[in-house]
C-alpha cells in the first residue's frame, strides 16, 4: 500500500512548526476498521429523522468500529453509532444544580429516571420516554417501556466503542506544552497526553470542514473559568474528540466544542457551554449550563 504525508501547521506562540501525518492512497480499506455496521435507524425508541431530539433513542446496526491503533485513520471521525443519537449519555446519573438548557436528547443507562434530577420530568403516555421543560428533545432513562432498555444497552455499549477507538489512534503530537495548551493554535490530527491536560486561555482550533482532532487524555481535562474553544475556517464541532481518562471539569462561563467521552464524570460549572456532546461512563452535572448537539 502507497502512503502519502500530510502535512499540518501547528502554531505555537509566534511560529508555525510543520506536523506530518500519513494518509492511505492505496487500497480498499476506507474508514475505522470494520465500520460496515453504520447508523441505519430502525426507529428505536421515539421517531427517526430530523435532529434535537426528533430521532429515537436507539437505532440497528450500532458502532462496528475496531477501536485498535492505526496511522491510517487520524483524518476519519471516530464512529459514535447509536450514541449519537444523544446530546448527553451517563451510566449513573444527569444532575442540574440550578438550571440547564439541553438541545438534544438525554439517555442514562444502567441508572433509573430517579437518577436525572432537576429536569422536572413529565412522562410520555407510552412511558417510552419524558419531556421536559429544559430540554429540546426527548429523555430516555433505563427503566422506562420497550424498547429504550435494550435501546439505551446499545447506546452505551457503542459509547464505549467510541472512547476505546478514539484512544487507540495513533498520535501525532505527544505532550504538546506539557499538558497546558492555553493560546494555541492547532491543525487537526492526533493529540496525546500522557497526564493531565489543562486549558487555561482560549485556544483556536483552525481547519475545514471536513477535518478531525482526536485529544487523548490519560488523566483530566479542565478548562479555566472563562475561557473559550474557538474554531476557525470551517472547523466543526462534530469532528472534535476528547478522550479522557479522568474527569472532565469545564470553568465557569467556560465555552467548549466537541464531543466529550470520558471514564469518569464531567461537570459544567455554572454558565458554562458546550458545542458538542457530552459522554460520561459516570455523571454528567450541569449548573446554569447550555448543551447544544452540533449539527450531523
Amino acid at each position: 500500500m502507497m502512503m502519502n504525508s500530510k502535512s499540518h501547521l501547528l502554531k505555537l506562540g509566534s511560529a508555525w512548526v510543520l506536523l506530518a501525518f500519513a494518509t492511505a492512497c492505496g487500497g480498499s480499506s476506507t474508514a475505522e476498521g470494520t465500520r460496515d455496521g453504520g447508523q441505519t435507524s430502525a426507529g428505536g425508541a421515539g421517531s427517526t429523522g430530523g435532529s434535537n431530539g426528533n430521532r429515537g433513542a436507539g437505532s440497528t446496526g450500532g458502532s462496528s468500529e475496531s477501536g485498535g491503533v492505526d496511522t491510517m485513520l487520524a483524518g476519519v471521525a471516530v464512529n459514535l453509532g447509536t450514541a449519537e443519537n444523544f446530546a448527553i449519555l451517563a451510566e449513573s446519573g444527569i444532575f442540574i444544580l440550578s438550571t440547564a438548557s439541553i438541545t438534544g436528547n438525554l439517555g442514562i443507562s444502567p441508572a433509573a429516571a430517579t437518577f436525572i434530577t432537576g429536569f422536572s420530568l413529565t412522562p410520555d403516555s407510552t412511558n417510552v420516554f419524558s419531556t421536559s421543560p429544559q430540554v429540546t428533545g426527548k429523555v430516555y432513562a433505563a427503566d422506562y417501556t420497550a424498547p429504550t432498555p435494550s435501546a439505551l444497552t446499545t447506546a452505551i455499549a457503542d459509547m464505549h466503542l467510541a472512547f476505546t477507538a478514539a484512544a487507540g489512534r495513533s498520535p501525532g503530537v505527544t505532550e504538546l506544552n506539557a499538558g497546558s495548551i492555553g493560546g494555541l493554535n492547532l491543525a487537526p490530527g492526533v493529540y496525546q497526553w500522557g497526564t493531565s491536560l489543562l486549558i487555561p486561555t482560549d485556544i483556536t482550533l483552525t481547519g475545514t470542514a471536513t477535518d478531525v482532532w482526536i485529544f487523548q487524555v490519560a488523566q483530566n481535562l479542565t478548562m479555566s473559568s472563562g475561557t473559550k474553544i474557538l474554531l476557525a475556517g470551517g472547523a466543526q464541532a462534530k469532528n472534535v474528540f476528547w478522550q479522557v481518562a479522568g474527569f472532565v471539569d469545564l470553568g465557569t462561563t467556560a465555552h467548549f466544542h466537541g464531543v466529550v467521552l470520558t471514564q469518569n464524570s464531567i461537570t459544567l460549572r455554572t454558565g458554562a457551554s458546550i458545542s458538542g456532546r457530552l459522554f460520561a461512563q459516570s455523571a454528567v452535572n450541569l449548573d446554569g449550563s447550555s448543551v447544544v448537539e452540533p449539527a450531523l
